[in-house]
Order: structure tokens, then C-alpha cells, then sequence
């Protein structure tokens, strides 16, 4: 695939992308007419750029889709769920069609002649003409009565459009000539083109476009579909676009030949110049206006004096597309830059050397603003993917014929961009068993006394290093007890163990699991929740789950902000190196080897008068040796717990280069990575949530109950 076919797909995956969120929005205001406008728009722009680049086959489907919208947008039809239910269809297959494999595969063409000739019964003169040759025999599409009539206008108005493209246009597989083309189809135009940048034979570069065009466009199109045509280069070319403000008379007039003989002749007059003149003598014959000698003093004068009044400057681009990959070789080599940086430091800081260790300070400093500004570059708000979820939850809500609604909060959450790419399937499994399992029939929720509508929660935020999402329902809750006997049916669990009501929920992460008594399209063959949970797990997270029978269930997971690059603590243990996140670490203290607290099993430590408790990190990976007389106690804060991590050392702070481990160390609890210190040698680091959970089973140490103890 070339790279311009690849940023038309791009670009097309957005649009079809915002295509659906207007649709949904459109569901619940079907008269608002801006919104019709976005969906048209979109369809529009996905249609013009395909035929640009050759889709022909999305080019000829989006025109059938384009040509319903339309009549809605002129209000023709009116805007219906059957409508809204076939534009979403469509829109899935144009997907589709994207997609090498599927395009290699071939769409069916009866596919997308069932969706063409349900779009078609939808014209209003068109509902007794369906085309009766086709073999297939479609459904019935609901009756869709026409808009009450209004008095509609079809009011024109005239546009002047400066399009000078960059030099290299011709680069990113662009033909100015095919825009302009498809601007002269909108409308009656008019186009001046300006030679004056084009070099002489000698320097003259055959791949370069040196023209730009001035076009004069008469046209009853809005000025947001005039500038759909210029979406794909507006990046690579400077574009004007201004409306005259001139009555009808002079519209229903306007003589092009007389305006662009002048335009091209006066050099020194601007386009605003001409607009303005035009505006201001509205009242004169236009013919007698633009044949009026443009030395006139009166003319020149008036003239000057709007220019200086009316010229505008076109706000710079702010934004620019990169490759996600060329992003990810950055984010790598910022890393190998500061493994770098972390030796110099040792240098300088083994050598007396003043100018070294001034050099290694400001470098250290360069590579954390570049580190920060890096992988700010990776961040995306939560939401991209929380808005996807609209579509899952309406079209379940269909299929299971329950009435659901979708709450989003801290949509604007941020997160690695890898993450959230990896998020969309745990997600979408943990809401499709919430929505099966969770919430109950509209009849069923009324006997409980709830309102018919349930309602999922997506919620986001940032905790210290991590990101916490929870997805919660309101609705029938876990039934422990049904968990309970289904596990001892399946094997899982043996009838005399004794569990608490969380680990009971547990047991639903576990392969082959299900409580649902029919296999269904949604649920009920015991595959979802672990994937879920080993997703997670990869993704160097946790997931926890709370829930109240009757009431409802949330599903917690906790994820670090980033896989790439973190601040860390290093510490040390006998002659092993270890990195915590720093973003979780509140303080250091100092601990006698007589000063722990070991009653009933627990290792506890008196902080200014708080007994707080503590994981020994040399009794949880079985370090052998003794341990110093004074150990260091680092206290970290973890969804507003409080615990200590005893270790012998603490160096100092660490910017820590993520390294994923080998498979063989992959089965150690309680890693998330590893990281090249400056002198060669490899720092493991921990993944605290998981220390602090394995520490508790394994001692019987519970951070609630200790908390509800002092």
C-alpha cells in the first residue's frame, strides 16, 4: 500500500468515525438540522476523496447514501430510525471496505445492493419504483412520509477561492486539477490562473507545481462544502475563501468575463479590494462597475480605504498527522538517549571533574523536557475510545430489548495511545456481560422498583502513576451464592472451602466460567473474563470487581499511565536493584531492626504516631542474607492506602526506561519490567498493586481491615 492510499484511509476511518457519533446524536434529535449537516458532510467528504483515489466502489455506494441525506437535508424526508438504522449499516460496509483483507475477499455485492435499494424506497417519488430484477427479495422498508413542506429557497451566492498549493502537492498524490474540477461541479465558476511564480526552462522542475488559481464560484452550496473539497490538502496549500456580500440582483447578473478580465489584468488590486468594491456599489449597473476605469481617483481612493479595513491574515496550522510508528521509533530512542545519559551521570560523578558534571547536569535536564514533551506526544484522551462504546450499547440494547443508556465521565482523561488501542477489547467485554448479565428486562427492573432505563458508567482518572477506569451498572448485582454453587458444579471449587464474598466474585475471571443458562450471541460460553483479566494483566494492570445483589456492579482496573518511559525510585536490596514508580511515593523513614512491630504476623512500623504497615521487599522475593540495622522504609499511597516497602537502600531518583521481560521471568509475581542502569547493570521493576495484593494473601494481611483496625 502506498503512503497515499494509506492517509486517504486514515483519513477516511476519522470520518467514518465522527459519521457515527453523529448518527447516534441524531437518534434522540432528529430535527436538529446541524447535526444532518455533519452526517451529510461527512458521507460527502468520504465520497469525494475515495473517488479521488480510485475507490470506485466506495465512491458509487456513499453517492446513494449522499443522495438520501440530501433529502433530508432539504428537508424532502424525514429523518427516521429506520434511516438513521441503514446510514449505520452503510457505514460499517464503507469499513469494510477499507479493509485489505475484506476488499481482498471481495464485499458481496448483494450486500450493498440490499442497503441501495432500501435507500432508494426512501425517495419520495421513488417508494412504487423499486427495482423489481433483483433475485434477492428485500424487506419491507418502513414507510417514510415525506417533511411537511416549507418554503425552501434556493438562495446563490458568489465565492472568490485563492488556492495556492505548496510546490510539492504532487507528492502526497495529489492533482490540483481534479479540485478544481470538483469545485466547478458545485456550481457556475470561473477560473483565473496565476503563472507568475512559474521559473524559466533552465530551473524549471516537472514534478513541482508552480501555478495558483484565483476561481470566482457561483453556487446555492453552504461555504463548510466548498471547503470539504480542499479537506485533504489544506495542510499543503494556502486557501482563502470569502463571500460576497451582494444582493440577488447581481447574483442572478453576474458577468464573469467583465470581473476575471479585470481581475487578471490589475495585479495590484487584491482580491478584497474587488469584493469591497463591489460591495460598496451595489447600487451602479454591475457591467458599468467593474468596465469603470480603475485609475478613477474616486475609485482607486474608495478602494484603498476598504482594503486597509477588510484584509485578513489565514490563521497558521497547528496541528500536523505523524505516523503512529515514527512516534513509537522516537519514544525508543528518547529511551536509549537517557540509558545514555544515566552513564554520563556515573562518569561525572566518579570524576572530579567540574566541566563534566556541569555537562552531565544540564544534559540530564534536556533529556527530561524531551522525555515529558515525547511522550506527551503519545497521550490521548480516554474518550476516543469511551465514544465507540455508544454504538455497542445501542446496538445490544436492540438485540437484548432492554433500554440502556451510556454515561461517560473523565473523558478527557489521558492515556498511551498503545494502551488504549489495547483497552477496546477488555472493555467491550466487560460492558456486553453487564449488559447481558447485569441489567434486567424493562418489566423486571419496574417490579424492583427501578426506573425502565438502566444505566452503564464508564468513569476515568488519573491516580499518582496509574489510570483508574470503572465500569459499573445499576443493575441486578452478583448473586455470590449462584457463583458459589456453579463453581462447585464445574469443579472449580470443593464444597467445604470457605471463601470470602470477593474472592467468591474472583472466581468469574476464571477460564470456562459462566453463569448464563443459554449459549447466546452475547454470552454463555465461559469465554470473556479471563481474557479480560489476562489482557489486563499484560497491559501491567489489575482488575477488581465489588458489587451489591439488587443494586448493581462495578469492575475496577488500574492501569499505569505509560509502557515507555517513568520517574522512578531506585532502591537497593543486598546486591539486587530495584525501581518503584515515583509518582506513588510519599516519603522515606528509617527503620531499627527492633523497631518493627511483628504482633500476629504483621509487620508494622510507627509513623509519627500512625502505625502504618510494611512489605519487607527481602522476605518477598526470598533474597537470601541479613538485613542492615537500619533499613529504609519507603511509604507509598495507592487509592488512598497507605503502606511501607522495606528495602536496604534507597539511591535516589531514576528515569526509567521500560523493558518488557523474557518469557522465563514473565511467571515472577510482582515485576511489571525491567531497566539498564548507567553502569550496565539491570534494575527490576516492581508492579506495587500486585506486590501489595500477593503480600496480603500470603500473610492474611488485608489493608481494609487494617484500617478499619486503627
Amino acid at each position: 500500500m502506498d503512503k497515499f492510499t494509506q492517509t486517504f484511509k486514515e483519513e477516511a476511518i476519522e470520518l467514518l468515525q465522527q459519521l457515527e457519533e453523529s448518527l447516534l446524536e441524531l437518534e434522540s434529535n432528529q430535527d436538529d438540522m446541524n447535526i444532518i449537516d455533519k452526517v451529510f458532510r461527512a458521507i460527502h467528504s468520504v465520497k469525494g476523496s475515495a473517488g479521488m483515489f480510485g475507490f470506485t466502489q466506495i465512491s458509487d455506494f456513499t453517492h446513494e447514501i449522499e443522495t438520501v441525506l440530501d433529502l433530508a437535508r432539504n428537508g424532502e424526508i424525514q429523518v427516521s430510525n429506520t434511516l438513521i438504522d441503514l446510514v449505520l449499516q452503510a457505514r460499517d460496509i464503507i469499513l469494510a471496505m477499507l479493509d485489505p483483507e475484506c476488499v481482498s475477499e471481495g464485499i458481496e455485492e448483494r450486500v450493498t445492493s440490499q442497503i441501495i435499494q432500501q435507500l432508494k424506497a426512501m425517495h419520495p417519488e421513488s417508494e412504487k419504483d423499486l427495482n423489481e430484477d433483483t433475485a434477492e427479495v428485500i424487506p419491507e422498508p418502513v414507510p417514510v412520509e415525506p417533511a411537511p413542506k416549507t418554503e425552501m429557497t434556493s438562495a446563490k451566492g458568489v465565492y472568490w477561492i485563492r488556492f495556492k498549493p505548496e510546490k510539492d502537492i504532487f507528492h502526497s498524490g495529489t492533482n490540483p486539477l481534479n479540485l478544481l474540477t470538483e469545485l466547478s461541479m458545485l456550481g457556475k465558476s470561473e477560473i483565473i490562473s496565476h503563472l507568475d511564480n512559474v521559473p524559466d526552462i533552465n530551473t524549471y522542475n516537472t514534478d513541482a507545481c508552480y501555478f495558483w488559481w484565483d476561481i470566482l464560484l457561483i453556487t446555492s452550496e453552504d461555504i463548510n462544502t466548498i471547503k470539504d473539497v480542499f479537506m485533504f490538502v489544506e495542510d499543503r496549500c494556502e486557501l482563502k475563501i470569502e463571500k460576497l456580500s451582494i444582493n440577488e440582483e447581481m447574483t442572478n447578473n453576474f458577468n464573469f468575463k467583465a470581473f476575471t478580465s479585470i481581475f487578471s489584468r490589475e495585479s495590484e488590486f487584491g482580491p478584497l479590494d474587488l469584493l469591497a468594491f463591489l460591495e460598496e456599489a451595489q447600487e451602479d449597473s454591475l457591467d458599468d462597475i467593474l468596465l469603470t476605469d480603475t485609475e478613477d481617483e474616486h475609485g482607486e481612493a474608495s478602494i484603498h480605504d476598504i482594503k486597509n479595513r477588510l484584509l485578513k491574515t489565514t490563521p497558521a496550522l497547528t496541528s500536523v498527522r505523524v505516523p503512529a510508528k515514527k512516534l513509537d521509533k522516537m519514544v525508543d530512542l528518547v529511551g536509549e538517549l537517557i540509558v545514555a545519559q544515566a552513564h554520563l551521570s556515573q562518569m561525572a560523578s566518579r570524576n572530579d571533574n567540574l566541566e563534566l558534571s556541569t555537562i552531565s547536569e544540564t544534559f540530564d535536564r534536556l533529556c527530561g523536557d524531551l522525555r515529558d514533551n515525547t511522550m506527551s506526544l503519545r497521550m490521548l484522551p480516554i474518550g476516543t475510545t469511551f465514544e465507540k462504546f455508544k454504538r455497542v450499547v445501542r446496538d445490544l440494547s436492540l438485540e437484548l430489548k432492554k433500554s440502556v443508556k451510556l454515561k461517560l465521565l473523565g473523558t478527557d482523561t489521558e492515556l498511551d495511545k498503545n494502551m488504549i488501542e489495547k483497552l477496546n477489547d477488555p472493555l467491550v467485554h466487560i460492558i456486553r456481560n453487564s449488559m447481558d448479565h447485569g441489567i434486567e428486562l424493562p418489566e423486571e427492573r419496574e417490579r424492583a422498583g427501578k426506573n425502565n432505563s438502566g444505566i452503564i458508567q464508564l468513569a476515568a482518572r488519573q491516580a499518582g502513576a496509574n489510570i483508574v477506569i470503572e465500569i459499573s451498572d445499576d443493575g441486578a448485582g452478583l448473586d455470590a451464592e449462584a457463583i458459589r454453587r456453579k463453581a462447585i458444579e464445574n469443579g472449580l471449587l470443593k464444597p467445604e472451602t470457605e471463601l470470602s464474598e470477593n474472592e467468591i466474585f474472583q472466581l468469574i475471571f476464571t477460564p470456562g466460567f459462566s453463569t448464563a443458562r443459554n449459549v447466546t450471541n452475547v454470552s454463555g460460553r465461559g469465554v470473556g473474563m479471563d481474557v479480560v483479566r489476562r489482557n489486563i494483566e499484560e497491559l501491567k494492570g489489575s482488575i477488581d470487581i465489588a458489587s451489591q445483589k439488587g443494586e448493581g456492579t462495578t469492575i475496577t482496573i488500574n492501569l499505569p499511565l505509560t509502557l515507555a518511559i517513568i520517574e522512578g525510585l531506585l532502591v537497593r536490596i543486598a546486591e539486587d536493584f530495584f525501581i518503584l514508580p515515583l509518582a506513588v511515593v510519599s516519603e522515606c523513614v528509617e527503620l531499627l531492626q527492633k523497631q518493627g512491630n511483628n504482633s500476629s504476623r504483621r509487620n508494622l512500623i510507627n509513623v509519627r504516631g500512625e502505625l502504618v504497615p510494611y512489605i519487607s521487599l527481602r522476605e518477598f522475593f526470598a533474597i537470601d542474607g541479613q538485613p542492615p540495622v537500619i533499613s529504609q522504609i519507603v511509604l507509598i499511597e495507592i487509592e488512598n492506602s497507605k503502606i511501607g516497602i522495606a528495602v536496604d537502600d534507597v539511591i535516589g531518583e531514576y528515569q526509567t526506561v521500560i523493558k518488557s521481560l523474557g518469557r522465563v521471568y514473565r511467571h515472577i509475581y510482582g515485576l511489571s519490567g525491567a531497566t539498564i542502569l548507567g553502569d550496565g547493570n539491570v534494575a527490576l521493576i516492581l508492579d506495587l498493586p500486585a506486590i501489595i495484593q500477593q503480600a496480603a494473601k500470603e500473610e492474611s494481611l488485608l489493608i481494609e481491615e487494617l484500617e478499619a483496625s486503627f
